[in-house]
């Protein structure tokens, strides 16, 4: 599948599953934007790739995301990848750990996806990776699910509004992924249980009948797939890239 001519812009593209999006979706032919708030990991994927520029942008800020609509131009493609991860009992979860949840999980994607359908031309593409934790619910990260659970209807909302514009609106849902940000999921368990990090592992992995993590290739591929031939009827879904998980 080629892309060329078509412009992807893609935050939170400087590390893990971003940062695969931005390579891949670049060696399909695409100009690729890349968007975050650290200039070093953007610039040293930019620096792989000649297709691929660096924007500097927070996806919770209205006008920063206004400015990064400026910069990278007309979109055809918008993947809403940004975001964050915490755990910890509700029941000890402080107003500023929920509203860090909230802001870079929910309150990014709409700031994203809305920059998206004010500019979209004809036949576009808009992926927002959501989480298996916006299919049901989480012990321990009930902020981080409902911020996910609110991007799946956020998306599935969009969609309607953009389905007769040749628009597509879709979201991923993966479960663990090998990323920096399940190390420090990692990490988090075996400091607070003591488990060593292989049992750290088993428990970040039971659930997928698999019994693996989610490569980010895997995740890539979905992309591409919405937005290669066949893919216009693809609207308004939540797909789950779990290995089986319920």
């Amino acid at each position: 599948m080629r892309l060329t001519g078509k412009r992807v812009l893609i935050t939170g593209g400087g590390t893990g599953t971003g940062a695969d999006l931005a390579r891949t979706f670049a060696e399909a032919g695409a100009e690729v934007v890349i968007a975050g708030r650290r200039a070093g990991p953007l610039e040293a994927v930019a620096k792989e790739v000649p297709a691929i520029r660096v924007v500097l942008a927070d996806v919770t800020d209205e006008d920063s995301v206004e400015a990064m609509y400026a910069a990278a131009g007309v979109c055809d493609i918008v993947i809403a990848n940004a975001g964050a991860a915490d755990s910890g009992l509700l029941a000890r979860t402080t107003l500023h750990q929920w509203n860090q949840m909230i802001g870079v999980n929910l309150t990014g994607v709409f700031l994203t996806l809305r920059g998206a359908a004010r500019q979209m031309p004809a036949w576009g593409r808009m992926i927002s990776v959501a989480s298996v934790a916006g299919l049901k619910g989480f012990a321990y990260a009930a902020p981080y699910a409902a911020a996910k659970h609110g991007v799946v209807g956020l998306t599935r909302s969009l969609a309607l509004e953009m389905a007769r514009r040749g628009v597509t609106v879709n979201a991923l849902c993966p479960g663990y992924i090998d990323t920096e940000m399940t190390e420090r999921s990692l990490a988090n368990i075996i400091e607070k249980t003591g488990k060593t990090r292989q049992e750290a592992m088993t428990v970040l992995t039971a659930k997928n009948p698999q019994g693996r993590l989610i490569q980010p290739a895997e995740v890539t591929a979905a992309a591409l797939w919405l937005c290669g031939p066949g893919s216009d009827a693809i609207n308004g879904q939540a797909i789950a890239i779990t290995g089986g998980e319920d």
